[in-house]
């Protein structure tokens, strides 16, 4: 979340919440391997196709050198039916890390996996591979922000109990900031402290923070029950990353921001499980995912390979005031990006090549509109006091004083530059694509650490589709910042105030169910009470749905 002037963090103290609702107490998942195994970081398996999954792990030798790793494929947990087999050389040029894309599988197979070396089984994971013709249910769960220091990852341990097609990891699977840095406040009580102790900045550090996360044993039941199909945010680099800087990253004094960023990227790609198509260009991390006749799924990359650096709504102020025409003008600017031109193209090839029922985008940021009045996201007054104004001006509008008819007099106007609400244009291009080819389009974000449900329309009005947004595992939302605010009241408030804006929890952690049918694509929210304790309570949220058609692309009660 970022820092800049007038940010999200600026906008979230104007506005705060936090609370929570009830359920069954349950416990979170043991670890699945021992402390003095080889496999101590467990395994994983991730981008499935209908024939193939990447299946991972990680060995923690005794002595450096080589080493090599048998991997084997079953259809059974007691790899009685074993169906595919191999061996894999790992080493320090690769942080010991092992992975092997295992081909020639049957489609919408459920699989065992496992890993030996130095006469030691590994853990057993499940996976299963992508379904292929004609399918009448997906099932995906969705995650962002999943922050170590903040609290303990109860949403995993939640998550790994469900029988779906794979895991959607939206970004900020791990974050850069120093031990005691960004949402670290209770993280020495809950033995949580981020190792290593500084920012993360060169590629060994890089390591040892993913190795610290997946030393987590729900994070570890999670990747041992599911594939997943994973992409970056900003904090896997640094936060607010665009194509040549960070916000939390200076340059010279913290090296150069490429080298950060390369480094960045090696590790992730070493520690995740993710198919790199194209070694020479590990940052190329966008590509698509059939499932079957139902569902087309397309990761972007909003946050590295071509997005232009944010605006700031410090740079428009002058002695007269907020330049209201400059900002303007450059938020409308048509050479304004996010994805890149080459990603841009790549997406319109995705979705005209797509005949599935169902499109959808996984990405990071919100896409769904979210204009704020001027006074709050530039913080010249409170959600409360300009609620109360409102109600002023609609009870006794002949009481209001010069000075707040020229508050309420001001616009609307984006509060998190950050988003696609900071790239008008590259939004309408990626929504007139859709609408021209007459898409479904579901669009999956993170990001805010909060959880919302949008309608998406293009400048003209014309509906085009629905956002789902998740909340976050670990990483605090808008409760942080103002406790004493009602969350039910801050959410009802934005939902009055955001016209798209149809659904909005700002107080709890989460992660999303979506499930595809060729009758509705339906998100379901599920929170659990507390990241503080490893004993928590399931909440069960709303749900929402979308019909396919195109009179039908808004949300619905599901």
């Amino acid at each position: 979340m970022s820092r800049n002037v007038f940010s999200r963090r600026d906008f979230m103290r104007t506005v705060g919440a936090g609370a929570l609702a009830g359920s069954a107490v349950v416990r979170s998942a043991s670890a699945l391997a021992a402390s003095d195994s080889l496999f101590q970081h467990g395994v994983a398996s991730g981008d499935p196709l209908s024939d193939r999954v990447i299946i991972w792990t990680r060995v923690s030798p005794s002595r450096a050198g080589m080493m090599a790793v048998m991997w084997e494929v079953a259809l059974d947990e007691r790899f009685s039916r074993i169906i595919r087999r191999g061996r894999v050389l790992t080493g320090e040029d690769i942080d010991y890390t092992v992975k092997a894309d295992v081909l020639g599988l049957p489609a919408a197979a459920r699989l065992f996996y496992r890993f030996r070396a130095d006469n030691q089984l590994s853990p057993v994971g499940r996976t299963r591979t992508l379904p292929a013709g004609a399918i009448d249910q997906v099932r995906l769960a969705v995650f962002s922000c999943s922050n170590y220091p903040a609290g303990y990852f109860n949403v995993y341990a939640e998550a790994a109990k469900l029988d779906v097609h794979a895991a959607i990891h939206l970004g900020d699977y791990i974050y850069e900031y120093p031990r005691g840095g960004y949402a670290s406040g209770d993280a020495a009580a809950m033995g949580r402290l981020s190792q290593p102790e500084g920012e993360i900045l060169t590629l060994e550090d890089y390591r040892t923070r993913h190795a610290q996360y997946r030393t987590d044993p729900d994070l570890q039941a999670l990747h041992a029950a599911m594939p997943v199909i994973a992409v970056w945010d900003d904090h896997e680099v640094a936060n607010d990353a665009w194509r040549e800087g960070a916000e939390n990253h200076s340059e010279g004094v913290e090296g150069a921001f490429a080298d950060r960023r390369a480094a960045a990227i090696r590790a992730y790609h070493e520690w995740m499980p993710t198919r790199v198509s194209d070694p020479s260009r590990p940052d190329r991390i966008y590509r698509s995912f059939r499932f079957g006749n139902l569902l087309s799924l397309h990761m972007l990359d909003t946050r590295i390979i071509g997005r232009d650096q944010q605006m700031d709504y410090a740079n428009y102020f002058g002695a007269s005031g907020f330049d209201t025409a400059r900002f303007a003008g450059d938020l409308a600017d048509p050479n304004r990006s996010l994805l890149g031109a080459e990603q841009q193209d790549w997406l319109g090839v995705q979705l005209a090549k797509s005949d599935t029922l169902w499109d959808v985008l996984g990405q990071q940021v919100l896409m769904g509109r979210m204009n704020i009045p001027a006074p709050l996201v530039l913080g010249q007054i409170g959600f409360s006091a300009y609620s109360a104004l409102v109600v002023k001006a609609q009870t006794a509008p002949a009481t209001l004083t010069a000075q707040e008819q020229a508050i309420l007099a001001q616009p609307a106007i984006p509060y998190n530059l950050d988003a696609w609400d900071g790239y008008a244009v590259a939004r309408e291009q990626v929504l007139g694509a859709a609408r021209a080819l007459d898409k479904n389009l579901v669009v999956l974000a993170g990001d805010t650490h909060n959880a919302w449900a949008s309608d998406l329309a293009d400048f003209a009005g014309r509906a085009v589709g629905v956002e789902f947004a998740t909340p976050a595992v670990s990483s605090p939302g808008l409760e942080e910042y103002f406790p004493s605010e009602s969350p039910a009241a801050v959410a009802a408030g934005l939902t009055q105030i955001i016209g798209p804006l149809q659904y909005a929890d700002t107080a709890r952690r989460g992660f999303m169910l979506v499930t595809a049918t060729p009758d509705a694509c339906r998100a379901e929210w599920r929170y659990v009470s507390t990241v503080k304790s490893r004993s928590y309570v399931l909440q069960q949220g709303p749900a929402l749905k979308v019909l396919p058609g195109a009179g039908n692309r808004k949300l619905l009660p599901a």
